[in-house]
Parts: C-alpha cells; structure tokens; sequence
C-alpha cells in the first residue's frame, strides 16, 4: 500500500469507527508528546474534519520534547480549523501522588503511572466533550514488545496506527508535512526524568525489532523475544475466573 493510500485508509476508517458510536458528533481526544507517532496519531484525526481535541500534557517533561509538544500543537491548529489544543499541567498532581505513595517506592512504576494520569485526563475530557480516546501506539509496542504504557497510551478507545510499524509512522509523518524535528527525534516516551529513549530501554533499534518481528533467523530474534515474553500479559485479553455453567 502506497504511503498516501495508508493515510486515506486510516482517516477513513477512523471516520467510519466514530459514525457508529452511538453519541453523535463524536469529537477524538489525542495526547501529543512531541514524539512522531502521536504528531502523526493526532494529524491524521484532524484530517477527518471531526472535532479534535489534541491535548500536551507534561509531567517533569524534558523541556526539547515538551518545545516540540507545543510546535506540534501550534501546526495542527493553525491548519485544521476542527483542531482544538490544551496544555494541561500535571507536574502538581503527580508531585502529590508521589508524595502519597512514597511508601511504595519504585521507580518503573513512578513512570508507568505518569502514562496513566494522562490517560485519566484524556478520559475526563473525552466524557465530558462526547469524545473518544486516540491511542498512539504502533505495531512494534503494541504487538511486538508491549511497549506501550506510554503518553496517555494505558487505555484508549481506538487505536488508529497499531497496525503500522515504525518505519510506516516515519513514512506517513514525511507524507503529511510533520516537523522535521519531531520525524528525526529519537523516540522516547517520556516518562523517565533522565529523558532515556525507547531505543535505550528496548537495547534494540525500531528496525532491529521490525526484522525479528518478521524474521525468527533475525540474529536479534532472542534479544525481541525474550523482551515480548516479559511483557505478553499487556498483549492477551485480562485473565478471568470463570465458573462451570
């Protein structure tokens, strides 16, 4: 499929997904990092004329990544009139959070739950605004290493580019005119106050991971693997006790 098919094919479908929800005119309420996959994630919601609500929300965020939540913001707005922008504070919230559960001290935790703060802000704007969440994961976190516990990503209502790789998100963000800072920041997902990379933390390249996905001969299958079988519970449906009818 051609660059600018897959764009039409995803706006189309998002479109098709939001003319079944049964509150109507639904809007779609999507986190912006600063990262390539939500500027592409939020660009193609606005491409579907329906009302977006595209929303920075920081938490201690590395001031590069939040400049390039902004700029993104700024684009979006001034060439799609349906585009409605929020920055919305968080570094307050989760300061109390971490000072109520100071006792349960852990760092990874401290940061997956930065990701669902956002998420719970996403969620009251969307019910508040007959909306639904955007998610902006693509195929490599959702599917690959499950990971996704990301901006705003610990729960969404649709996920538009979960069947993209990385190198498609790249691909679509060129074809739509996307920051060029933002196509050739290396992808983080912004939860670590000393700004480390997805890259860093996987011990893996996006392509690396692409090849073993598609490759079990992939000299870097065991590495992707061992990581996907530490995190197949985020994959699989939640496991439920059930009762002999």
């Amino acid at each position: 499929m051609l660059v600018n098919e897959r764009i039409e094919f995803i706006v189309d479908w998002i479109k098709g997904y939001s003319d079944k929800v049964k509150y109507n005119p639904v809007s779609l309420i999507i986190g912006v990092s600063g990262g390539v996959d939500s500027a592409v994630a939020s660009t193609l919601s606005a491409k579907t004329k329906l009302k977006t609500i595209a929303v920075s929300m920081p938490i201690r965020q590395n001031s590069e990544q939040h400049y390039l939540s902004l700029q993104h913001l700024e684009w979006l707005k001034s060439k799609y009139n349906n585009v409605e922008t929020k920055i919305i504070e968080l570094d307050h919230v989760f300061n109390s959070f971490e000072k109520a559960m100071k006792e349960y001290e852990n760092k990874l935790a401290f940061a997956n739950s930065r990701s669902r703060l956002r998420m719970i802000t996403l969620y009251q704007i969307a019910q508040s605004s007959n909306g639904i969440v955007v998610g902006t994961g693509n195929k490599v976190e959702d599917f690959g290493v499950g990971f996704y516990t990301k901006y705003g990503d610990g729960g969404v209502d649709i996920s538009p580019i979960a069947d993209c790789t990385k190198s498609q998100v790249w691909e679509m963000a060129k074809e739509l005119e996307i920051n060029k800072d933002i196509v050739n920041a290396p992808p983080t997902d912004g939860l670590w106050d000393d700004s480390r990379n997805d890259e860093s933390q996987l011990g893996l390249t996006y392509k690396e991971i692409e090849e073993a996905m598609e490759n079990k001969d992939s000299p870097h299958f065991e590495k992707y693997n061992k990581i996907r079988e530490q995190n197949l519970h985020k994959m699989i449906s939640i496991p439920v006790c059930k009762f002999e009818k």
